[in-house]
């Protein structure tokens, strides 16, 4: 029989660490939290210095009747749940129902889960850290405070269903905000002079770009200017002004944090950030691996640091020694900055074992699991490597007292980018040329240019911004992401994030009542409170008590001045099948639908489908732009299950030369696959991004 008790929360991890430690120890998982606020009620006692109310969660009886049995067998119990606040919360909870005393060394902690991780944390329990619970409790009640109070005040106000949250609604004004930047931006017109010249002895030709006069820099903001520039410039020759030769360094990008690696897999594998965090989980926790059996292959995923532990670095230089001899090492010990505001809780995101090749391994890993290790193996691996090399060449160029610029570059070593295949690599190379040298020119080209708004945010870059701001916390990220999605006031347009007119309604109305609520300095302050109790340098009673007092006035002054607000439907061509009223677009819990216009009398509803403009090849019907259970996005007939018409690539309005079937387009970085549907067919042509 086991002397010693070691619980986890999910089965997975039970699983891995099970296998590292003896006969003498059982593994077992809680599966999660076993204890919360109640979802029926707000569940703090406000007047009571704020007393939380916490109860068992609905279904977790069989697994706390279980836990509980398994503790009378022992004689020692040990937490391990993860190493952040949240984890420390869990371990807190479970020691109240289970009776564990909080006092005792009940409580171990690792950043990975290896062999040796795990030996040492059982060797060194410790208490539970109740800062740490204290810092996670205050969060949950401040979230708890304003969602249970500002949620049904829209409700009342606005429509059924509606919720605001401390962060999400933060995240969703960042977003509107954008947007109303992009609809008030006005273009400005600006141009540009390219001269493409050669030398009489090489034609090799490159191009230069028009800086201004020898004196200072020029804008060129409108045609008649430009034109004049260009006629003195066809009226002179291009001599060569200065040459400049120098070595530049590409220093390798630090290991990944959580941010850093949402941002990456975003952009370079097309996850969402919640994908990201569901397969990271399950390469931290443990995968079984031929050979090894279950093992976790990477380090804990929520970390706002780039430290790597001394014993990571020494592995990973001999690793390189081995693999790519000592002139890939560099000459000092790479260190990276991490944010200032940033917990430094945990090391960087990396593999357990630098040995774990993702090649070894990929036999054992499902595709996605794959790619994500890869490319964090990679990130870290290149982040110990030495810096990449290029020889730079500028020249300047003067004609008639303007002045023009060419620049090239030749990688000459490669350094980390041996091994960091998702960083760009590219030679932009221009001949030589010296002082004095008369250019022939080939061709002046002008362009006009007019300036863009900003660019809508994506998953990727609202996670920077969201860190840069100091908004949330690296585990709060994707949550925050697929709450405001969920919720139907932000949707997806492509790989962009934009408002709905209902999330741009809500924001507007927390905007006039609630300004701290959806202030990003107000929110990172708060942030930096919850750190402070961590650190034992504030109580998080007076923390919430700081806030919950003005904003309890604020709550009530709104509740009196808000009118009741109506939405306006908007209206379809859709028509209802059994009253004949038009359909109208309504939001619900999972986002829009359509319901009938004739409600109440007639209470009809559909799913909302999204119309692209083309007909079905199969049947005439509408295709229209469906998600899959994993939230992949395909094009179907909108007639389904009637007809059962689906591509993955967005159909276009012209038909194959070859076969007349259905074209579809693939968008590429810099350019576009247009490609026949039929699978038989072999058609495709590809066609350059302007």
């Amino acid at each position: 029989m086991a002397k010693s008790l070691v619980i986890v929360e999910s089965p997975a991890k039970a699983k891995t660490i099970g296998k590292f430690l003896g006969k003498n120890y059982k593994v077992v998982a809680s599966v999660g939290h076993v204890r919360d606020l109640p979802k029926s009620k707000m569940g703090i006692d406000v007047e009571n210095n704020y007393e939380p109310h916490y109860i068992t969660i609905r279904g977790k009886g069989p697994v706390i009747k279980e836990l509980k049995k398994e503790v009378k067998k022992v004689k020692k119990i040990l937490l391990a749940t993860d190493p952040d606040r949240e984890g420390e919360a869990i371990s807190w909870h479970l020691a109240h129902i289970l009776s564990i005393n909080e006092k005792e060394a009940c409580r171990i902690e690792f950043n990975e889960i290896t062999k040796d991780a795990i030996k040492n944390a059982v060797k060194n329990p410790r208490e539970i850290n109740k800062s740490l619970v204290d810092a996670q409790q205050a969060r949950r009640i401040l979230d708890r405070l304003v969602g249970y109070s500002i949620s049904p005040l829209l409700w009342r106000k606005i429509r059924k269903g509606l919720s605001a949250g401390r962060v999400q609604s933060v995240a969703t004004k960042i977003i509107c905000d954008r947007e109303n930047e992009i609809e008030s931006f006005i273009p400005q017109e600006y141009w540009s002079i390219v001269a493409t010249v050669f030398s009489k002895n090489t034609k090799e030709r490159f191009d230069a770009k028009f800086y201004g006069t020898v004196a200072k820099k020029m804008e060129l903001d409108h045609k008649e200017l430009v034109e004049d520039i260009v006629q003195k410039l066809n009226n002179g020759s291009f001599i060569v002004e200065n040459v400049k030769r120098k070595e530049k360094k590409r220093s390798p990008y630090p290991p990944f944090t959580t941010s850093s690696l949402q941002q990456e897999a975003v952009n370079r594998l097309g996850y969402t950030t919640k994908k990201t965090m569901i397969i990271a989980q399950q390469l931290y926790e443990g995968i079984d691996i031929e050979g090894e059996g279950s093992v976790g292959l990477i380090t804990y995923i929520r970390t706002d640091s780039t430290r790597v532990s001394s014993e990571a670095k020494e592995h990973t230089k001999n690793y390189i020694l081995e693999n790519f001899t000592s002139k890939y090492i560099g000459e000092h010990e790479k260190k990276y900055k991490t944010k200032k505001e940033a917990q430094d809780a945990h090391e960087a995101i990396r593999p357990t074992s630098i040995d774990r090749h993702p090649e070894k391994i990929k036999t054992s890993l499902k595709k996605e699991q794959y790619q994500l290790y890869k490319l964090i193996w990679e990130r870290f691996l290149a982040s110990q490597m030495k810096n990449a090399l290029y020889d730079t060449y500028s020249v300047d160029l003067t004609n008639n007292g303007f002045l023009f610029k060419a620049s090239g570059s030749k990688l000459v070593f490669d350094g980390f980018l041996k091994v960091y295949t998702y960083a760009s690599v590219t030679d932009n190379e221009i001949p030589e040329v010296y002082e004095g040298q008369i250019l022939d020119t080939e061709e002046i080209e002008s362009k006009q240019h007019f300036t863009q708004p900003p660019a809508r945010f994506t998953e990727s870059s609202l996670v920077k911004e969201l860190e840069e701001k100091n908004i949330g916390r690296p585990s709060t990220y994707a949550p925050i992401i697929s709450t405001i999605l969920s919720r139907g006031y932000v949707e997806r347009e492509k790989k962009s994030l934009k408002p709905t007119e209902l999330g741009s309604i809500v924001t507007d109305l927390l905007k006039e009542y609630f300004k701290n609520i959806v202030d990003e300095h107000f929110t990172a302050e708060l942030e930096e409170q919850l750190d402070k109790i961590e650190e034992e340098q504030l109580k998080w009673a007076e923390v919430i008590d700081h806030f919950y007092k003005p904003f309890d006035k604020t709550l009530k002054y709104a509740e009196e001045e808000i009118k009741k607000i109506e939405l306006i439907e908007e209206e379809t061509d859709e028509i209802c099948e059994d009253c004949g009223k038009n359909m109208v677009i309504k939001y619900g819990k999972y986002g829009k639908f359509l319901a009938c216009s004739n409600y109440p009398e007639c209470q009809h509803t559909r799913p909302f489908l999204k119309k692209i403009g083309i007909a079905c090849p199969r049947c005439g019907g509408d295709i229209v732009e469906r998600r899959s259970k994993k939230g992949r996005v395909f094009y179907g007939c909108g007639s389904f299950p009637k007809c059962n018409f689906m591509v993955w690539n967005r159909p276009i309005a012209e038909k194959c030369p070859v076969c007349e079937s259905l074209l579809v387009k693939k968008n590429r970085k810099n350019d576009t696959i247009i490609q026949c549907s039929d699978k038989e067919c072999k058609y495709k042509r590809v066609e350059e991004n302007v």
